[in-house]
């Protein structure tokens, strides 16, 4: 697509939730529906059109791309939820995987990739996918990944230490699986990507090794997402680039090195404040506290729209293009269904407060 067309959505004053998981438990069979992929797709149209917006956002499933790669190494599915590699994979675990790349191993991705295909038939609605970032994928690989990455921001090699040479080996296995899928779902239609890297967070890069010149991050996150971003300027698709954890200006610097179309940033971030870090030609997104959507103790109907109206209010005054939206996916939450969908719809209500 051409950029301008994000920054024309933002100059429009385009105000929106990640809501389909709420379209979606709308309906009572919700699980079937994740795995009938023009049911799947008729949901990414309804949230659009719930929420007025153009750009039809994927169900986020961050699971996904882990079960597709512990079925293609024959780990039962009762196991996949607790499964953390013991060891780093050897080469023929790789050559496994390699072989097995052509093969869709799991109901939901063929719906995923069949939604995709429903939607981008409709040529009103961009259709967008979706993959996890190799390194959040690669923290649910490994049991502790906190410790070796933490090493290795010392300077201790792979060939010096196996639980370093864990994370390595499950970022590179797991950087397959996410290149195929996207390319997948480009073929099916994706005109923009949504890369969500939530764990490429201060939790797991300590600040301090950073500021003295530590080059892990570009490592173990930028170094793969550079390889994403590679692909995905080969097809001319779009990247929307994610991360809701804790950051500090630095992460936040790298991640606009990816040039992204659309930055989603979390709410711990002042979004008026990174967009001095931040070209306009990339638009910021966000960044509402929609995890907290689901208690009226946390946060309320008339907060949401006070905050989203201080937060429109800020960003027009720095001149940034800027969608006002929720800094995550939001979920339904069991019994509180209806609060949430009041606040995500309440999002749209701060453009006119």
């Amino acid at each position: 697509m051409d950029r301008q067309y994000y920054l024309d959505l933002a100059a429009k004053g385009l105000c929106m939730p990640i809501g389909a998981d709420l379209i979606l438990h709308e309906h009572e069979d919700a699980e079937a529906i994740l795995l009938d992929g023009e049911r799947l797709g008729e949901i990414l149209k309804e949230t659009a059109y719930h929420f007025s917006t153009p750009l039809a956002f994927p169900h986020m499933n961050l699971e996904l791309e882990k079960e597709i790669l512990l079925k293609m190494i024959g780990v039962a599915s009762e196991e996949m939820t607790g499964f953390r590699f013991a060891t780093a994979p050897d080469s023929n675990m790789f050559a496994l995987v390699k072989e097995k790349l052509g093969e869709l191993f799991l109901p939901a991705m063929q719906a995923q990739i069949e939604a995709l295909r429903y939607v981008a038939a409709r040529r009103e609605l961009l259709p967008v996918g979706m993959s996890i970032g190799p390194f959040s994928l690669m923290t649910k690989l490994v049991a502790d990944p906190i410790i070796p990455v933490c090493m290795a921001g010392r300077g201790v090699t792979s060939d010096e230490d196996a639980e370093i040479r864990l994370v390595e080996k499950a970022l590179d296995l797991g950087l397959l699986i996410i290149l195929h899928n996207i390319r997948m779902q480009i073929e099916a239609g994706a005109k923009a990507l949504f890369i969500a890297e939530p764990a490429a967070n201060k939790v797991y890069f300590s600040p301090n090794q950073l500021k003295c010149g530590s080059d892990i991050f570009e490592r173990y996150v930028m170094a793969y997402n550079y390889q994403i971003k590679a692909l995905l300027d080969f097809y001319g698709v779009d990247l929307i680039f994610h991360c809701c954890g804790e950051l500090i200006d630095y992460m936040v610097e790298e991640f606009v090195k990816l040039d992204p179309a659309i930055l989603s940033l979390g709410s711990s971030r002042k979004l008026w404040e990174d967009a001095a870090l931040v070209p306009k030609s990339t638009v910021l997104f966000g960044n509402l506290p929609s995890k907290q959507f689901y208690s009226d103790s946390l946060i309320t109907v008339e907060e949401v729209i006070k905050y989203g109206k201080e937060l429109l209010e800020k960003m027009r005054q720095i001149g940034h293009p800027f969608i006002l939206g929720s800094e995550c996916d939001i979920l339904s939450v069991s019994g509180c269904q209806e609060t949430i969908m009041r606040k995500a719809e309440a999002i749209q209500d701060a453009l006119l407060a």
